[in-house]
């Protein structure tokens, strides 16, 4: 079997803690627009033969061109959005928007990468909090908490997941005899634009966001490798040959009736909230963007092709509402036949990874879509023949001057490193130069990957003292208020979904 010999590839490391401060401001005021002299830039190829100090001093001075003579012009991009949109959620599968980069197309996806990397720095990771496991803010001060005040969203529901499927390595559990909850986990969150954000949209936008694995690889061994057919849990197929990975669907499946969290499980959480909200917008333009990194952006994809399956993206006037993931290092969900059904459905899926990350070769390292189309078809029946969906963009850590290009694996799966190499990103064979000003210091805010003498240190993002606070001359963990766990319209939108639904558990 694969997993064993995928679990050797990889090193045991600690996991960072979080922090409660705010991020580093950017420095780098360059804009959204590639203006002719950064083209000119962009196409500049570094001598071979360049010393270190030589690439310090030429990254110094790119950096200080771009910051003296450009200034940032958001808005150039954003008043295009509201009549470009549909090709920027992949109407047209991104034909003609990746090489050269479109950055109209940049900015989307960096923003909903950001919204995927926000599942990390929200997330409890502390085996010593009696909140491990869980979001450390409530859905209300969400994006504040973090400081994203702008990023025009209201979180409108936290997602749960239960923690008896065998991918441990997904699960943190506190050290605590009385925690807050034993079965479950937070797994991501839907959120909704608001009103200035439609504006700038052009429709309303629905995001769902799924929690991955911030920095152990070692889930990738956990999988089962073993491929079921995707109605055998309950999702309606038509084709019985239609399968994905059983550590997927059972994730997403799953329920735990005696949790208060995970007694309904991801799907349905999933599905009565995009059903509710799409009754709340039935007269507006409406769009859903599903996001996630990682083993995030396989549940991303199963959910998208789950929503579209069940129909719950049809509105009420029929009209159907498009269905787009922004996958982010992602491994192979299904087979074949579940790429081929998921394009049938409609559902467009734009993957970024990194050339040298190991996830998104798993699993499937024998049989999968890279193999000649004869080979394939013979070996489809196979509980071990993978396929990714979607359109690919493969990006390269060694293209980019700040980073460590002999990174770890650890380092080359990071989500906040995939972000920077796709701020630099301007096309095959351009040259890496950063776009929007993200500032590189956000790389090692969960590891050690940027080059020494940008005195980064690794691993920089904490939470102040440890999330222990003084009362009363003595330290301790503060109490978090007790969250709202399932609305109470969820008996109503379930049996309009026509799955099975308690009265007695409200």
């Amino acid at each position: 079997m694969a997993a064993p010999s995928i679990s050797n590839m990889f090193i045991s490391f600690n996991k960072p803690h979080q922090l409660t401060f705010p991020l580093a401001h950017s420095k780098f005021q360059t804009p959204f627009r590639r203006t002719q002299n950064s083209i000119k830039v962009a196409r500049g190829e570094k001598s071979s033969t360049s010393t270190v100090r030589e690439q310090e001093q030429e990254e110094a001075t790119t950096l200080h061109t771009h910051t003296n003579n450009y200034k940032p012009k958001v808005e150039d991009h954003l008043d295009r959005l509201p009549e470009a949109w549909r090709q920027i959620q992949g109407e047209s599968d991104w034909a003609g928007l990746l090489e050269p980069m479109d950055p109209l197309l940049r900015m989307e996806m960096i923003r909903y990468g950001d919204m995927a990397q926000a599942c990390y720095d929200a997330f409890d990771f502390d085996p010593f909090s009696k909140y491990c496991g869980s979001c450390r803010f409530t859905p209300r001060n969400f994006f504040s908490s973090l400081e994203m005040p702008l990023v025009g969203y209201t979180v409108t529901r936290y997602l749960y997941a239960t923690a008896n499927i065998n991918l441990p390595n997904f699960f943190k559990h506190s050290r605590w005899s009385k925690m807050w909850s034993k079965n479950a986990n937070w797994a991501g969150y839907v959120a909704v634009s608001d009103h200035a954000m439609t504006t700038r949209l052009g429709r309303r936008d629905i995001t769902i966001a799924w929690r991955g694995t911030v920095t152990c690889l070692e889930w990738v061994a956990d999988l089962m490798d073993f491929l079921k057919p995707i109605s055998s849990n309950g999702i309606p197929c038509p084709d019985q040959t239609v399968k994905v990975e059983s550590g997927f669907l059972e994730l997403y499946t799953d329920k735990e009736e005696s949790c208060s969290y995970c007694k309904f499980s991801a799907r349905e959480q999933i599905l009565t909230e995009v059903k509710r909200l799409l009754e709340i917008y039935s007269d507006e333009e409406v769009s859903i963007t599903i996001t996630g990194h990682s083993l995030g952006s396989a549940l991303a994809i199963l959910s998208a092709y789950d929503i579209v399956e069940t129909g719950v993206n049809t509105m009420r006037d029929g009209r159907g509402v498009g269905v787009t993931v922004m996958s982010f290092s992602g491994p192979r969900v299904g087979n074949v036949r579940f790429k081929e059904r998921l394009e049938r459905l409609g559902v467009k899926v734009l993957r970024v990874v990194n050339k040298h990350d190991v996830v998104p070769k798993a699993p499937g390292f024998l049989f999968n879509e890279q193999l000649p189309a004869a080979v394939m078809k013979v070996a489809e029946g196979l509980p071990w023949s993978y396929s990714h969906v979607g359109v690919e963009l493969v990006l390269d850590h060694k293209k980019s001057p700040f980073l460590n290009p002999n990174g770890d694996a650890v380092c080359a799966h990071n989500l906040e490193a995939l972000l920077h190499l796709l701020d630099g990103y301007h096309g095959k064979g351009e040259r890496f130069v950063l776009a929007s000003g993200r500032d590189p210091a956000l790389v090692n805010k969960g590891c050690d990957f940027l080059k020494d003498h940008h005195m980064i240190p690794p691993n920089w993002r904490q939470d102040a003292n440890k999330g222990m606070i003084r009362s009363n001359g003595r330290w301790m963990q503060p109490e978090r208020p007790k969250l709202q766990v399932h609305p109470q319209d969820m008996h109503h939108h379930l049996t309009q979904l026509g799955l099975p639904s308690r009265i007695h558990e409200y």
